[in-house]
């Protein structure tokens, strides 16, 4: 398994990469848009696991997407970051603690449109942050990836206190509070020494325009919203009964798998960016 990982990963960087750091915009659309689908595809499917009609929605929200972002027309995202903020802070955290509706009801069919919603929100911020520049889209998803794997080394090394045992049984509190630790001090070492290479990062950014104090706060806010995205989506495979969101990315599970703790995070990032 950790042989096929790394295989799927070298792959994976080998192709966006190149597409980040090309200047080349048909190719990132492109790439966004595929992906885009593959995570709308396999929402539907962790929203209904028997029905058949999952590729047929996919297409469609998928050439939405792609009309709405890259088309001749294309609108102001900043609205769908704040949707799709709302709907986390409003449906999608509280559900952590009062559950999901059935998933032969009503609710679970407006909960699925609910949730590609915040996708498209999600998505539209990569268009947002790579306008910026691809440095500043990575430092923005380096973050999350710091907290992910420092939580783990800190839940592995501490954790004693279950974040949501019925949920992800494996994450605790101190895995979490250790990921965010973790990040606020790569932050001030970025901010700190990353000099002229790193000042087109988020961290950097957010400090030169907001202080310290108002940096620290955003980054805790960032981790916080990350935990929730990840703990939202195994609720959902953990209703489905499934391990991982599809089998797209061998090793890895799908692309939900990869993103999920991106889906909150990046919308809030990209109107944090806006609003500076």
């Amino acid at each position: 398994m950790l042989k096929t990982r790394i295989i799927t990963a070298l792959v994976l960087l080998a192709v966006l990469l190149p597409v980040l750091y090309s200047n080349n915009f048909t190719a990132f659309a492109v790439v966004a848009t595929v992906f885009f689908g593959a995570a709308i595809w396999e929402c539907f499917r962790l929203f209904n696991p028997t029905s058949s009609k999952a590729p047929v929605v996919a297409a469609f929200w998928t050439a939405a997407f792609a009309w709405a972002f890259f088309g001749p027309n294309a609108g102001n995202p900043v609205f769908w970051f704040a949707i799709s903020l709302l709907l986390w802070a409003l449906r999608f955290a509280p559900s952590l603690k009062i559950g999901l509706p059935p998933l032969d009801s009503t609710a679970n069919t407006l909960l699925s449109v609910v949730y590609a919603v915040s996708l498209v929100g999600c998505f539209a911020a990569i268009v947002v942050l790579y306008a910026y520049s691809p440095l500043y889209l990575l430092s923005v998803m380096a973050i999350v990836w710091a907290a992910d794997i420092f939580a783990y080394f800190s839940g592995k090394a501490f954790g004693k206190r279950k974040l949501a045992p019925s949920i992800s049984p494996g994450k605790s509190w101190e895995g979490a509070i250790g990921g965010g630790i973790a990040v606020l001090v790569i932050a001030t070492l970025v901010i700190a020494f990353g000099g002229q290479a790193l000042a087109n990062t988020f961290p950097v950014r957010v400090q030169a325009s907001l202080g310290w104090a108002a940096t620290y706060a955003i980054l805790v806010l960032i981790v916080a919203a990350s935990v929730v995205g990840d703990l939202f989506e195994s609720q959902l495979k953990r209703r489905a009964g499934m391990k991982d969101s599809s089998n797209l990315l061998p090793g890895h599970g799908g692309v939900l798998d990869r993103i999920d703790a991106l889906v909150p995070v990046l919308p809030l990032a990209a109107l944090i960016g806006a609003w500076l």
